[in-house]
């Protein structure tokens, strides 16, 4: 009797046991899946890339010194979305992205400043309080950084509104977070922060604000009002266009179009990588992960778990039992 009792025991517990090895495997793969699609591949992805070499020999005279490297990246477009316009599954899934991709690229890549080259929100040109500050504390947690890592970000349209748009509420209220920097020097080289919505004006006040800031600017720097022509930039790097290009203004100055961030406006996002001397400069473009990519892997993730349910439930054969059975057959006959 106890032997009959001890059998029965054992058929209920088999079950048990395969139902939970399935549900061991199930999660087993699942965080292993996480693990890749949400952390992992981005160390893959930006671990390949390098901070371009510039030469750093400068001459004063006949005596040859070493010029400092400055480690620069430049990203644009993030556009977080606002309270209107985004789902939140939207909302959450880019915004996961960006962050991941700009933390692994703080850790990686160890840049000394970060110049974010505007539309930093979605729908900041008609926000109310309540959701800018909303997005705001957003924008602060996915682009944290040390305190020895300078980030410095230029308002655009979807900021602040185009020309049309533009009021001093707005700049103001865009000014008090990220400052209303226009000049920044470090190691010998000196940035220009341009709002160049402004100048697409109409003639407007904000655009003789920015008029004269410009030669506010160009005075800071010893030139005079004959220069930007005041300024004479030896390269240009600007936002909006989400895509990269390249131009050049008057034959010899270089403009460079930075591509979004986000997968939102990109299924191959990047930013730019460069190494800047007083005399010199290299750029390079650094590339995200493929957002087809992961969803490939997502996919293929998923079909796979489908196929190892059934396999464990018996309601589909083992590829392995299969191909062994095969095999069988063809020795016996």
């Amino acid at each position: 009797m106890a032997v009959i009792e001890l059998g029965f025991g054992r058929q209920s517990f088999h079950p048990f046991k395969r139902k939970s090895l399935l549900l061991l495997k199930l999660i087993a793969v699942v965080f292993a899946l996480l693990l890749f699609c949400e952390f992992l591949i981005y160390y893959l992805a930006i671990f390949q890339c390098n901070w371009p070499e510039v030469n750093t020999t400068a001459y004063d005279g006949e005596q040859a010194t070493r010029e400092p490297v400055l480690k620069a990246m430049f990203l644009a477009d993030t556009h977080l979305l606002g309270e209107f316009l985004g789902h939140w599954l939207d909302k959450l899934r880019r915004e996961w992205q960006m962050e991941r991709a700009f933390q692994t690229a703080l850790w990686l890549l160890q840049p000394e400043v970060v110049f974010i080259l505007g539309d930093v929100f979605d729908e900041g040109k008609w926000s109310t309080p309540e959701a800018w500050a909303d997005d705001v504390q957003r924008f602060q947690k996915m682009f944290r950084h040390p305190s020895h890592v300078q980030l410095k970000v230029v308002a655009g349209n979807h900021d602040i509104g185009f020309h049309y748009e533009m009021n001093t509420y707005k700049v103001e209220r865009f000014e008090k977070v990220f400052s209303s920097e226009r000049l920044f020097s470090w190691k010998g080289i000196n940035f220009v922060m341009v709002n160049s919505v402004a100048l697409n004006g109409d003639g407007c006040g904000i655009c003789s604000e920015a008029e004269a800031e410009l030669i506010e600017v160009s005075h800071r720097l010893n030139c005079s009002r004959e220069l930007l022509w005041w300024l004479q930039p030896r390269l240009v790097l600007s936002g909006h266009t989400h895509s990269a290009c390249e131009v050049h203004h008057g034959g010899r100055v270089p403009e460079l179009s930075v591509p979004s961030f986000s997968w939102r406006n990109r299924n191959n996002p990047s930013f730019i990588m460069g190494s800047i001397t007083p005399t010199d400069y290299a750029l390079s473009k650094c590339y995200l992960p493929r957002e087809d990519v992961v969803l490939v892997i997502y996919c293929g993730a998923v079909g796979f778990l489908v196929v190892l349910t059934l396999s464990h439930l018996g309601l589909l054969a083992s590829p392995f039992l299969s191909g062994l059975n095969l095999l069988r057959k063809r020795k016996t006959g």
